[in-house]
């Protein structure tokens, strides 16, 4: 098969590794169903899937000068996808970025859904330095990049986790660690600002206990969203749960 020819503001990607992770699996099964609406009715849209890559630039469109051949880049194109692919087409301007040096494809390749989503719920959430927030499945692929970015701009984490999990909590970032198994934390006691379910299977009533400012109100959509100054809310179906028991890789 001849390679894609990116168009204007587009790059060529040699794909070197990829995954099959929640969502890829999500839309070749229609679940849940209403997916169907946008994917195709009775046939596919996209006959080739895959939204996470990792590979090196080929070439590069008219008017790219944020990318060289020869740079090692990494990405989500969900909607789009094609990341399956030996060759894929992605806009210099969407979710892509130079690799860090020290990162494998094999590594980087799988970072990108759960960040993607972890990061969204959090802009939204707007949530700032020093504020207390409880990560309920903190070392799943959406629960511990949460962890990370949250760490990042200066919030103090509760990790809940299994208790072998906690040193890994401590390592992405989390300040306290809770054992899912003898502790829940809906009745631990503790109230936090804001509570990101990405485990999805506290309510938005058991979780309102955990953040005082949700006790009347409901947020819209996602794990976390914001009243005066927070609100909690049962996880959207696209964070649920974690997607790293679902994910394999493919490599090249």
């Amino acid at each position: 098969m001849d390679r894609p020819v990116p168009g204007d503001g587009e790059l060529l990607v040699r794909v070197h590794a990829t995954t099959v992770n929640r969502t890829d699996c999500g839309y070749r099964a229609a679940r849940p169903f209403f997916i169907r609406a946008f994917s195709g009715l009775r046939n596919p849209r996209s006959a080739i899937l895959g939204t996470e890559f990792a590979g090196a630039v080929e070439h590069v469109g008219a008017d790219v000068t944020s990318f060289a051949i020869g740079e090692r880049v990494f990405g989500y194109c969900e909607g789009r996808f094609g990341a399956h692919a030996e060759y894929l087409t992605v806009r210099a301007d969407s979710m892509v970025a130079r690799m860090p040096a020290r990162l494998s494809f094999t590594e980087a390749a799988p970072s990108t859904e759960g960040s993607h989503y972890a990061l969204a719920f959090i802009r939204r959430a707007g949530i700032r330095s020093g504020q207390q927030v409880l990560v309920n499945g903190a070392t799943g692929a959406i629960g511990s990049a949460a962890v990370q970015l949250l760490s990042g701009i200066g919030a103090v984490v509760t990790a809940v986790c299994a208790t072998e999990n906690f040193d890994l909590a401590r390592r992405l970032g989390a300040q306290h660690a809770l054992d899912y198994a003898e502790d829940d934390f809906t009745r631990h006691g503790e109230t936090y600002d804001a509570v990101f379910d990405a485990v999805g299977k506290s309510t938005f009533g058991r979780c309102g206990a955990s953040c005082p400012a949700a006790s009347t109100s409901r947020a819209t959509s996602g794990p976390i969203g914001r009243t005066s100054p927070f609100r909690s809310s049962p996880c959207s179906p696209v964070a649920g749960r974690s997607s790293s028991r679902y994910r394999k890789r493919i490599v090249r």
